[in-house]
């Protein structure tokens, strides 16, 4: 299942750190990303300022779900970027089927990324929230869903990140020991 916790992390990972690649890096690429995503229709075109938007609202993702390795609640001064986009991206509540739901109030792009900012809501009524982190290796930052029991998942993967992590520390003590 696709559910907003997956489409988060997959919106974050647009940009990949260690190599520096941007799957957006135009506004054109922004919305073939929205559109493969379902987020907005065929028709619908980004522009240099939904460009930017997206750009700001990734960051500040990051930079959110960097604090999820402590566990502790992002503060609003550490993601100035997401404060800023969401700000930007109005929304209502709607009751369809019964449910309140977040639903934004632009149109096109903007309204694709306004269903981004929605999943955030999403993601923590369904309690992933917290489970969306980035790999505490800084060169790497790669979103990831933390599914193990007690939460406390700190790479995308043991095999490359989390191993570098522990072979640097190795090393650093072999050097330090007389």
């Amino acid at each position: 299942m696709y559910g907003p916790a997956e489409l988060l992390r997959d919106f974050v990972n647009t940009h990949e750190i260690e190599g520096d690649n941007d799957e957006l890096a135009s506004p054109a690429e922004l919305a073939v990303w929205l559109r493969e995503h379902g987020l907005i229709s065929d028709a619908d075109r980004a522009v240099d300022d939904d460009w930017a938007l997206a750009v700001n609202l990734r960051q500040g993702l990051r930079s959110a779900l960097r604090h999820h390795l402590s566990r502790g609640p992002v503060p609003r001064s550490s993601a100035p970027e997401l404060e800023a986009a969401l700000a930007a991206l109005p929304m209502r509540v709607t009751l369809a089927d019964g449910t309140p739901r977040p639903e934004p109030l632009a149109t096109g792009a903007t309204r694709g990324l306004g269903l981004l900012a929605a999943a955030v809501l999403e993601a923590h009524a369904a309690g992933d929230w917290p489970r969306l982190k980035v790999c505490a290796e800084d060169t790497c930052q790669w979103a990831f869903i933390d599914s193990s029991k007690n939460r406390s998942r700190s790479w995308c993967s043991m095999r490359t990140c989390g191993n570098r992590t522990k072979t640097r520390a190795y090393r650093a003590r072999r050097r330090h020991d007389p």
